[in-house]
């Protein structure tokens, strides 16, 4: 039997406590983890397509069947590309569910081979959102809690060099 891969997209800027907590549970899930870094530059990130892969690849190092790659084409193209047969999507509260179901649907209308499964971030991060984290560190708040170390120093030093 083929292994089960699942593909994690998201733009993660920066990445969160949150989404490590998922990645951490869908590693012992599936067989192989791929976390998709998307480059969205509509959304207009704060780091770099590559500096969020690195701050990726640094929080999740030591997750053996866990890897991390970039993609700016249709996510189902990249989960074809690398043979993921799920696309893994965080929940994190009600208001999420009718953008997630309409992405679902799409996503399924795209390839039907392809099927999302979402999970449900532990209770202490369903709240935790990159722009909320952007915020406080922004505003110099204390965001230890609530992304890695690495991420943490990472987000200082963008704002330090804000500052001047």
């Amino acid at each position: 039997m083929s292994e089960l891969i699942a593909i994690y997209p998201g733009t993660f800027d920066p990445v969160t406590h949150g989404h490590t907590d998922l990645i951490h549970r869908a590693s012992r899930l599936f067989d192989h983890v791929i976390v998709a870094v998307a480059a969205n530059a509509a959304k207009q990130p704060l780091f770099s397509l590559p500096q969020r892969k690195t701050l990726l690849e640094a929080v999740t190092q030591d997750i053996h069947n866990v890897s991390v790659i970039g993609f700016d084409n249709l996510l189902v193209e990249k989960a074809r590309e690398v043979h993921a047969r799920i696309i893994l999507r965080g929940l994190r509260a009600v208001s999420d569910f009718e953008y997630e179901f309409q992405l679902a649907g799409i996503n399924r209308k795209l390839d039907d081979q392809i099927e999302t499964v979402h999970l449900m971030p532990a209770e202490q991060y369903t709240y935790l959102s990159s722009s909320m984290v952007r915020e406080i560190a922004r505003l110099r708040g204390d965001i230890s809690g609530l992304v890695h170390p690495v991420v943490e120093q990472a987000l200082k030093s963008y704002y330090e060099r804000e500052q001047h």
